[in-house]
């Protein structure tokens, strides 16, 4: 097998650039459905990420979900925000005897915002950990 002359080569690649940049200009996805949700513009200030991050991992908590075993660095939270979590949980799981699941998970969702807000995001606290009283 032999191996092709220089010109060749050069206009394959032309060829190729070529195809490459026309397609490059036409739009290739479909336009989004009419009344496609957009997704959530994501947490900006410290509170709102606390609250996303820490109510999130308490609800897995008391849902008992696969990785809802992590410790505290492997779900990313600092020491307060994890005293929240745990203050969240026992919370949440009094709340789930007395008045069901959904009722604990809505508790969570405000008593972590409350405590995120109380305290500006609770991220100040990562190193030196130490059990929540």
């Amino acid at each position: 097998m032999g191996t092709l002359p220089r010109s060749t080569v050069r206009y394959a690649a032309s060829t190729l650039l070529a195809a490459l940049a026309l397609t490059g200009c036409s739009p290739s996805a479909p336009p989004p459905a009419a009344g496609a949700e957009t997704p959530a513009p994501s947490p900006s200030s410290l509170a709102q990420i606390c609250t996303s991050l820490v109510s999130y991992w308490a609800k897995e908590t008391l849902l008992g979900t696969k990785w809802s075993g992590l410790d505290w660095e492997q779900k990313g939270l600092s020491n307060d925000q994890y005293a929240i979590h745990e203050e969240a949980v026992a919370a949440g799981r009094v709340e789930e005897r007395t008045a069901g699941q959904g009722k604990a998970l809505e508790l969570i969702d405000r008593l972590v915002a409350q405590r995120c807000a109380e305290q500006n995001g609770a991220t100040w606290s990562s190193e030196n950990w130490r059990p929540p009283a």
